[in-house]
């Protein structure tokens, strides 16, 4: 939108909102009537302390004046008080306001279009951008209001102490004052172009936060974090024109800040010359030093700075519909993380007396100094095994599976699979030997075909596609959702029937090594088992991260983490060797 449709979009807001705060101006209006008082009297009373005082050697008369001056001071800050106090009748509704129109509008996004619920863009409005607006408007007003009432205080005194004094100063303010306009509207533009990019990084970012680990998985952080580097190329673009504008706007600061002092300590003799007292430049220094400069450098410092940000950000809330790239940024990622572990069809990996899992002194800690949350673990998993690992929260699980996934490497000791070492440096692309299914599980939009074989090298009969939906009991969800060619709507999906489809891509997977990280823990207990068995039986080793106990009861074998301690063993010796595994068993059997 261009800035004149945008100025007369919040102007059009901002009327509406002034209208329903009558009581609060006049309130403002009348406190900011004494603030002139303050001001003419400043140099009026400056002007006749010397014209009728001073120069006039009566010392008494000047000393009057002069204390007039300072009861202009005192009515000032009186004024002041009371001016503070109708200010926040106006800010505080319009703060309000603006978060229960922010709130209003990611409901009705949310409602419109749930894939897009977690928007980030929303939570930077309601968070910062709203304390944004409150800010800017309120020094915005304070500034404003005190520019205009005190130009008419020493507009006023320059016009009473000597007419001639405003066609010298006034041409010089207005020259500065009009250099200054005309940065405005650029500023108001890069300052938009800079709240856009903002949000379309947090958005990009917050995306692929969900997906880190699928990206990292395929090899595809280079691909995936392109558009980031450029989001912030261009923030970086961005705040170097600002920072231009800026020094623009400086310099016409200047401008009209100083010039016009110098126009009249120049202008002086002239003035003398043509019957202007010695006191009335007095008087007009006082009114530009002490009173029309420093408001006019404050009104623009505000609205080159709190009056342009307040436009952009009350245009995005004014803006029913999302803006920026964002709505487009599910559909740009979702090419990167369908590659997630889709396997290219290479050789398979060499089978026989391999393992298919090992792991040899293998120590790992985030970070340096950090304690290790896996130390001095061996474990081999043979091929066709079925492993369930158990432990707390936060013991070190799903480090495990993202050590043998290839996602971390580790600090101390060696993890191969399939006979060679878990993180591949061969290429980049994804891992022909497992696919791991993360807790949140991935369904992308196209049709339910494509999300139940992406994991394919090639074209899967639709039989086949069939057979393991039936297997996995997904067949009932296949058919809900219209068919195998039926369009899927990841927004619409529960996180169980997420996980209920990544599932049957799983199984339909070639990789002879299925790591499943609690990718089970949003179904119920009858369909998770039905699952895990399909995929138990299907060719290859299973690794599951036990959400429930049962788990480990199907399993061959179970992996006990306590700490830096594992315990490994079946289902029916652990309980003798595992205080940890006895425990989980008995909470599990006295809640059964």
């Amino acid at each position: 939108m261009s800035e004149y449709g945008t100025w007369r979009r919040v102007s059009g807001e901002g009327r509406r909102f002034l209208r329903g705060r009558g009581r609060a101006l006049r309130r403002l209006a009348l406190w900011s009537l004494l603030e002139s008082a303050h001001t003419f009297l400043g140099g009026y009373a400056v002007a006749r302390a010397l014209d009728d005082g001073f120069l006039a050697g009566r010392t008494g008369t000047g000393l009057g004046w002069l204390a007039v001056a300072g009861a202009g001071a005192l009515l000032g800050a009186v004024a002041l008080r009371g001016v503070f106090g109708g200010l926040a009748d106006l800010v505080e509704p319009l703060r309000d306001g603006l978060v229960r129109r922010c709130v209003r509008q990611a409901i009705g996004r949310a409602v419109a279009d749930p894939g897009r619920a977690g928007d980030a863009g929303a939570v930077s409005r309601l968070t910062q951008q709203t304390e944004m607006a409150r800010d800017s408007f309120a020094g915005l007003v304070l500034v404003a209001r005190s520019f205009v009432f005190t130009a008419l205080g020493a507009l006023l005194g320059l016009a009473a102490l000597d007419p001639v004094l405003l066609v010298l100063v006034l041409p010089a303010l207005l020259l500065g004052t009009a250099a200054f306009l005309a940065t405005l509207h650029p500023m108001a533009r890069v300052q938009r172009a800079a709240l856009d990019a903002d949000e379309a990084l947090s958005a990009r970012a917050g995306e692929l936060a969900a997906g880190l680990r699928d990206v990292v998985a395929c090899g595809g952080g280079a691909s995936a974090g392109a558009p980031v580097e450029l989001l912030i190329a261009e923030q970086e673009r961005l705040t170097g024109r600002l920072s231009r504008w800026t020094a623009l706007r400086t310099l016409a600061l200047g401008v009209a800040g100083r010039l016009p002092v110098v126009v009249l300590l120049a202008g002086t003799p002239w003035l003398l010359g043509r019957g202007v007292s010695a006191g009335a430049v007095a008087g007009a220094l006082t009114y530009l030093v002490q009173s029309l400069l420093p408001a006019l450098d404050a009104l623009m410092t505000a609205l080159g700075a709190a009056g342009t940000r307040l436009l952009v950000v009350l245009d995005r809330f004014c803006d029913p519909e999302p803006e920026g790239p964002e709505p487009e940024a599910p559909e740009q990622e979702a090419p990167a993380v369908t590659e997630v572990a889709a396997p290219q069809p290479e050789p398979a990996p060499a089978p026989a007396p391999s393992p298919a899992v090992e792991l040899r002194r293998v120590r790992f800690a985030y970070g340096p100094c950090a304690h290790p949350v896996i130390d001095g673990l061996d474990l081999v998993v043979g091929p066709g095994e079925h492993l369930a690992v158990v432990g707390p929260s936060g013991i070190g699980k799903s480090t495990l599976t993202a050590l043998i996934a290839g996602l971390l490497p580790p600090g101390l000791g060696t993890v191969r699979v399939a006979g060679a070492a878990a993180r591949d440096a061969r290429g980049r692309g994804p891992d022909v030997r497992r696919t791991l299914l993360p807790q949140q599980a991935y369904v992308f939009t196209g049709s339910v075909r494509e999300n139940l074989t992406h994991l394919c090298p090639g074209p899967v009969p639709g039989d086949e596609v069939e057979r393991a939906a039936a297997a996995l009991g997904a067949d009932g969800l296949v058919a809900r959702l219209g068919g195998l060619d039926a369009v899927l709507d990841p927004g619409r999906l529960s996180q169980g029937e997420r996980q209920h489809l990544a599932l049957t891509a799983a199984y339909l997977s070639p990789a002879p090594l299925l790591l499943l990280d609690e990718a089970t823990c949003h179904l119920d207990p009858r369909t998770e088992e039905r699952a895990e068995r399909a995929l138990a039986e299907r060719p290859g080793t299973l690794v599951v991260v036990a959400h429930r106990i049962s788990s480990a009861v199907r399993a061959d074998r179970v992996l006990v983490l306590d700490g830096t301690r594992a315990v490994c063993g079946t289902h029916a010796e652990l309980p003798a060797r595992s205080p940890l595994y006895r425990d989980l068993v008995g909470v599990w059997d006295a809640r059964g």
